[in-house]
């Protein structure tokens, strides 16, 4: 995922012969109590190791040899509204961007609230899934993890971002209908009850839960922080990078 640059290395160099000389001077003088022999023999020093180091270290960028390459990957939170795909996914997010790794956030109410016309019948839905999945795999193709949470409630539509993408942990949250309408605290699906919202998820539109999802997350067992965990085990499973 990175590469070093010219300016980094030069920087670590004469971070580290800047210290490495005064070490060296030092110690010339104890032995000498020669002022001015100590300062030539730490200037020579100076130049002749900045630049063995600078070599040094170009040439072991170019070697592979005990470098592990870092995949990207699309991690695909799908589940009724209220399961917690939001909460997990932002968490998991969080961890990959503190360990160093390049991360797009991608999820269904944001997205939404950009593109406030995108409808929610099944064509539309399948139509709105497609493209979010072909912006992730784009993503992915440049080096960038995705974590995607998206209700998402259709199989084939699943697959098809599956089949864009090269390495695609789809993990399902598999929170019970009751528990998500406990937790709704927007009122959403006593509104969908009442005929107020059509084609909302779970109550007057279908789930198709995943076939052979890599992952599989029950809230009512475990804690946010725990499933962002089993997330990035099964990442690291995959990736022994991340």
């Amino acid at each position: 995922m990175f590469r070093e640059t010219h300016a980094r290395s030069v920087a670590k160099a004469l971070s580290w012969r800047i210290l490495g000389t005064i070490a060296t001077s030092l110690l010339v003088f104890l032995f000498t109590r020669r002022l001015v022999l100590s300062l030539a023999v730490g200037a020579v020093e100076f130049v002749s190791k900045l630049g063995l180091f600078w070599f040094h270290e170009r040439v072991w960028d170019r070697i592979r040899f005990g470098k592990q390459q870092v995949e990207p990957a699309v991690i695909w939170f799908t589940g009724l509204s209220g399961s917690g795909k939001s909460t997990i996914a932002d968490r998991v997010a969080r961890e990959l961007a503190d360990r160093g790794h390049r991360v797009e956030r991608l999820d269904g109410d944001v997205v939404r609230n950009i593109f406030p016309n995108t409808g929610f019948t099944r064509p539309e839905r399948d139509q709105h899934v497609r493209r979010i999945g072909f912006l992730a795999s784009t993503l992915e193709k440049n080096g960038v993890f995705v974590v995607a949470s998206f209700v998402s409630p259709y199989e084939d539509s699943r697959q098809f971002v599956r089949g864009l993408c090269r390495n695609f942990l789809e993990v399902y949250v598999a929170t019970p209908l009751g528990e998500c309408e406990r937790r709704d605290v927007k009122g959403l699906y006593a509104r969908a009850r009442r005929g107020e919202i059509d084609h909302f998820t779970g109550i007057s539109d279908p789930y198709e839960p995943p076939a052979r999802p890599e992952l599989v997350i029950d809230t009512m067992k475990s804690s946010p922080e725990q499933a962002g965990e089993q997330v990035l085990a099964a990442l690291r499973g995959r990736n022994n990078g991340v």
